[in-house]
């Protein structure tokens, strides 16, 4: 397969004048599109996944582009092994480029299109390591969420007897066992066996995140770059690892608002002219990091009232103005910033005074 994929790169030579790829990936059926320096189409081909390698092993290095999609990130660390400049952007920004109907060929040709524009934005490649770290944020992230569906629904069903417990795990934790023990309630035999199963998943469930967040313990004291992050008020260990995993250095983002923005944790706008519309956060990126820092900001913002440094006078000048959940998103914003620039400049945290 090796041998027949290489006489076809290099028939006619055509291959040797290739500038820049466009690369559609998928399960099994990958669709190629190259062009020269005058951008005219050379190649054009559809391969199956046993011959990508072999393809762009007998192919000289050139600009490769990929939609970051599933198993995009591996594609980048095979592709730049032989030497290729591989570049993922995201595909709401290739997608102005696909021409008529949607198919492989045409997404391979929007997506060379794509990757040559100088204003395009880029998504950062991650590394092995950093998909481990990521990993286990997803699987804490899955088990946190499943736990808190668990409580509401005993919660909602617990109702139906007229038992009402407070908007929250641990009140539904602390309060069960009580409730399955008090005789006086309407819960019959059946319903109490019922609930004691309910009571038994979340304590599993809890069992399952701390271990996961004593691995995450564990990144974050072997890495130094999680550490520096981690001095930053409102981000903590499980927010460092976070966002040092999707950032890698930080050289992706010209800037520290780029990042923001990224995160969606700036307005959304829609304006013209010199007429200016501001909206609420625009929520693009990754929910998960966007989350982690407003949680983070939120116990800032509830202590900043009693502290006279500058960052806690700005955070109460914030609060005082555009109110607290807006003051808690601003810190989150300015918390991104703050993050980039250490990752970026390799810096540590200056507090303020």
């Amino acid at each position: 397969m090796e041998s027949k994929v290489s006489s076809i790169a290099q028939k006619g030579g055509t291959f040797m004048t290739v500038r820049t790829i466009g690369l559609d990936i998928a399960k099994q059926v990958f669709q190629v599109q190259g062009v020269d320096e005058q951008e005219k189409l050379v190649v054009r081909r559809r391969l199956r996944r046993e011959q990508v390698v072999p393809f762009f092993a007998n192919l000289p290095p050139c600009l490769v582009g990929l939609e970051a999609c599933g198993g995009a990130h591996y594609w980048v660390r095979r592709l730049r092994g032989f030497g290729h400049t591989v570049r993922l952007m995201a595909p709401q920004f290739v997608k102005p480029y696909v021409k008529s109907n949607k198919n492989d060929r045409n997404d391979a040709e929007a997506i060379c299109e794509a990757v040559s524009r100088p204003q395009m934005r880029f998504v950062p490649a991650k590394s092995v390591e950093q998909q481990d770290i990521q990993a286990l944020h997803r699987l804490r992230s899955r088990w946190v969420s499943l736990r808190t569906q668990l409580a509401n629904q005993v919660r909602g069903l617990l109702m139906e007897y007229g038992i009402v417990l407070p908007l929250h795990v641990g009140q539904v934790r602390r309060g069960l066992p009580e409730i399955l023990e008090d005789g006086n309630n309407e819960l019959t035999a059946f319903s109490r066996r019922l609930f004691a199963s309910l009571y038994a998943e979340p304590v599993e469930l809890d069992g399952k995140i701390e271990t996961i967040e004593e691995q995450v313990k564990a990144v974050y004291q072997a890495s130094e770059p999680c550490q520096r992050v981690a001095a930053v008020e409102g981000i903590g260990p499980v927010t460092a690892t976070a966002l040092v995993a999707a950032m890698s250095d930080g050289k992706t983002f010209r800037n520290g608002r780029q990042f923001a923005a990224w995160l969606g944790l700036v307005p959304r706008q829609r304006s013209s002219g010199s007429k200016l519309r501001l909206f609420g956060i625009s929520k693009r990126g990754d929910p998960y990091l966007r989350t982690l820092l407003i949680h983070g900001a939120r116990s800032v913002v509830y202590r900043a009232g009693r502290k006279t440094d500058r960052r806690s006078r700005w955070i109460a000048d914030k609060q005082r103005r555009l109110g607290t959940t807006k003051a808690r998103v601003a810190l989150a914003n300015k918390n991104a910033r703050i993050v980039w620039s250490l990752i970026a400049h390799q810096e540590g945290y200056r507090r303020a005074v």
